[in-house]
């Protein structure tokens, strides 16, 4: 269960270090009592014991990172101020201690003129004033800080349980702290349904399927349970609300819905990701935050084909202009990525390849008649070429050659000529098609201005490979050799068993 306080270390150095905090030269002694207001920004007024004449910070969530907004001195009082001429963004912050570790949190609404009084050894104690949305909350830390270490003593108990006599009176137990923790937020949602809190508490939940479904024959139906999870997974959250980048949960979440209810085909994912980017448009924030997490997730994807995904939002989003709140050189690298990608998506014709083998002769791609072609990128000098190189030569030799498959190999450093001659000699690459780009040939399609091999391929690293059916549509790319391997023998075998069937 995830709740909203949360006691941990914070990597402050690396934050400091970025910018996000300042402290200022000289500790500046402050009367949190005494402090002038200023409506466009915001001023919490804090007296946290047992801190005194020391620093302390405040900070809020980004996603899954933590970032630090502000700093300031608790003077021989343990009073402080934090205070900006603008305004912050809406959402869960918190105070940080100069051991790092964090304290508790509070909540940033329209009203950011504030007081917080806390003993960081009682926060049963905790008060806020000045702020209702912050009451509220105050409240529900008080809560929580008697419910959540039960919750967490019954957990160890269950983990120690030796028996399941006494796992069920721990559960059963659990059970009970969970009832009333729900309960105390539903009441929230219920009595004060406008409020930031009770819009937290919605978009915290997960749907509770009360009967589970069942099938015409009476078993449990898994797939109307999976459906209902799916469909309801995103009751009462509005895509389009700020709030919910500077939270905990939201990116968990996020996550969550696309591990276990999205299917990992592209296109599936392209459906998800274009209804919540559509639906976040009115919500600068969260729309940017959304479509950099997608970004983020498919540029360099860890399933193969998903970069078609990425390929979507450049087309869809960042090439129509939503690259206003980039930086130039995150801009550049989306745009060379998105160039990189687009010729060499899955199911699509590979580029053509016109290039000259070690004869000088011209080597071309379309020309090669094999059932699959297997394209390898790589570097004679390169390391790990090194071992690849010769470890695909063996499986080729082994079954690849007698299975139909043909190699096309590109050399893609032009400087070592003779090291690519030298290199498939010794290690007897006998049977491939082996070409490179000469100079000249770089030198041609600069002046044309037409892509080359490297960006129609997407070559930032050696080796790269890519498998093509025997009409050169690529079938899969940038996997390890075994894994090509077995796809092979379930292409074979798949081709096999339709012909038989007919």
């Amino acid at each position: 269960m995830r709740v909203f306080i949360i006691v941990m270390a914070l990597g402050l150095t690396g934050m400091v270090a970025q910018g996000q905090v300042t402290k200022p030269k000289t500790p500046v002694k402050t009367n949190a009592a005494t402090k002038t207001i200023n409506a466009n920004g915001y001023t919490v007024n804090a007296v946290i014991t047992p801190y005194k004449n020391c620093w302390m910070y405040l900070g809020t969530y980004y996603g899954k990172n933590k970032i630090l907004v502000d700093s300031a001195w608790f003077n021989n009082n343990s009073e402080a101020t934090f205070k900006g001429d603008k305004k912050l963004s809406g959402g869960i912050y918190f105070f940080v201690t100069p051991a790092h570790t964090l304290l508790f949190e509070i909540l940033m609404d329209e009203q950011q003129h504030f007081n917080v009084k806390a003993d960081s050894a009682h926060l049963e104690t905790l008060t806020i004033s000045g702020s209702a949305e912050n009451e509220l909350f105050a409240a529900y830390t008080r809560f929580l800080s008697n419910t959540a270490p039960k919750l967490n003593a019954a957990q160890q108990k269950l983990r120690a349980a030796k028996t399941a006599a006494d796992s069920s009176v721990v559960l059963e137990e659990q059970k009970k702290l969970n009832k009333e923790l729900n309960d105390y937020r539903q009441n929230i949602i219920d009595t004060h349904p406008e409020s930031m809190v009770a819009n937290f508490f919605e978009a915290v939940k997960t749907p509770e399927l009360k009967i589970w479904p069942k099938k015409a024959d009476g078993t449990a139906d898994s797939v109307a349970a999976w459906r209902f999870m799916k469909e309801h997974f995103w009751d009462k959250v509005n895509f389009y609300d700020n709030n919910l980048v500077h939270t905990p949960f939201f990116d968990p979440k996020l996550d969550d819905y696309y591990k276990y209810y999205v299917s990992a085909e592209p296109d599936s994912i392209i459906a998800e990701v274009n209804y919540m980017l559509l639906s976040s448009r009115s919500g600068k924030d969260v729309h940017h935050y959304l479509l950099g997490k997608f970004t983020d997730k498919y540029i360099n994807p860890e399933v193969m084909g998903q970069d078609k995904v990425f390929v979507f939002l450049f087309e869809n989003y960042f090439s129509k202009g939503d690259t206003l709140w980039l930086n130039a050189k995150q801009r550049k690298y989306i745009f060379d990525r998105a160039y990189s990608l687009m010729a060499n998506q899955i199911n699509l014709p590979a580029p053509q390849l016109d290039l000259t083998d070690t004869a000088g002769k011209t080597v071309s791609l379309y020309k090669v008649k094999a059932p699959f072609t297997f394209v390898v990128f790589w570097d004679p000098t390169c390391g790990h070429c090194k071992i690849e190189v010769p470890k695909l030569d063996s499986i080729y030799e082994a079954k690849w050659k007698e299975q139909g498959v043909a190699i096309f190999s590109v050399n893609t450093n032009e400087a070592t000529f003779e090291d690519w001659k030298a290199f498939i000699k010794e290690n007897h690459l006998n049977g491939w098609y082996h070409c490179w780009q000469t100079k000249e040939g770089r030198e041609e399609d600069d002046k044309a201005g037409r892509p080359n091999y490297r960006q129609l391929y997407d070559i930032f690293q050696t080796p790269t490979m890519y498998l093509l059916d025997a009409d050169k549509r690529i079938i899969a790319k940038k996997l390890s050799i075994e894994q090509y391997d077995a796809l092979i023998d379930a292409k074979l075998k798949s081709t096999t068993k339709e012909s038989s069937t007919q």
